[in-house]
């Protein structure tokens, strides 16, 4: 059952990128950030009282709850660098650096979870890693353009604080209901958000958000919730090693829709990537 939420979570998230690169077009995205977190906030809250696990809020130890403290704080950083790498770079390049975070996140399971380590992992963490390199070439038109990486070195960051996220956020839900553990994260990821549009002085911008970034905005901030509920049930009772890697399926369909809704098209080299990917992610699968 664990995998099927794990692949819930795989597709929830592919549609967030691209309602999120939509949403922050014209939007400041560090506000945006801060703003669609109040929606993930809500939603995450509103499936505890659903599910009935909010009685079992006396039950979180203070280990649980420092994990998840720091599992939310990583969740922040990670957001906040990848919608700023989406605002400036391109869905179909930004997506694979941020998936990368699988090889990480297998190394980091293994050091500090103890979980075993594989020869098909090992395939699938080679294959990974060069699929992403292959999908962050430039194409020939683009070689001719001078524009900053910038997007590149937040796409990064965001991959690494990924990581941290998934390892702390599997110590902190063991023993607690993931419903419950998703919705208390959340809390520390708004706070995050809106501590730094505060410091930053961007308030005032919400003013000259159009509808249009508002829809948007808040559609991801939905698909977003939608995406952890199921990735934090799946990181209940399945390995992180394993639950990681089928939620980075979610670059299929993000790829997908940024072909049909925002004409981002691919290069042979590119396809290649995504095929090395999405084949190292199935690879992982193989016991």
């Amino acid at each position: 059952m664990w995998i099927l939420f794990a692949l819930g979570s795989a597709l929830f998230a592919g549609i967030t990128a691209i309602l999120a690169k939509i949403g922050i077009k014209n939007t400041d995205s560090n506000l945006a950030t801060a703003l669609r977190t109040v929606i993930v906030l809500a939603f995450s809250w509103l499936m505890v009282f659903v599910v009935g696990s909010f009685g079992t809020v006396r039950t979180i130890s203070a280990r649980n709850m420092l994990f998840l403290v720091l599992s939310g704080l990583a969740t922040g950083a990670s957001w906040i660098c990848y919608f700023r790498a989406l605002q400036l770079g391109t869905v179909n390049k930004v997506t694979p650096i941020d998936k990368s975070s699988t090889v990480l996140t297998m190394l980091l399971s293994f050091i500090f979870l103890g979980e075993a380590i594989s020869f098909p992992m090992l395939a699938g963490m080679v294959l990974i890693g060069t699929g992403t390199f292959f999908m962050i070439q430039k194409k020939e038109e683009e070689k001719k353009e001078v524009k900053s990486r910038a997007w590149l070195v937040y796409a990064f960051l965001s991959a690494v604080f990924a990581s941290l996220t998934a390892i702390l956020g599997k110590v902190g839900v063991q023993g607690i209901d993931s419903t419950l553990g998703t919705a208390i994260r959340t809390v520390f990821v708004l706070i995050m958000a809106w501590v730094i549009v505060f410091m930053q002085k961007k308030q005032s911008l919400i003013k000259k958000i159009d509808k249009k970034s508002w829809l948007f905005i808040g559609l991801s901030g939905l698909t977003t919730g939608l995406s952890w509920l199921c990735y934090y049930r799946a990181l209940q009772d399945g390995k992180a090693s394993i639950v990681v890697p089928i939620d980075k399926l979610s670059i299929v369909p993000t790829i997908l829709f940024s072909y049909l809704f925002l004409k981002e098209k691919l290069s042979r080299a590119q396809l290649i990537g995504l095929a090395a990917i999405v084949g190292g992610t199935l690879v992982l699968l193989i016991k």
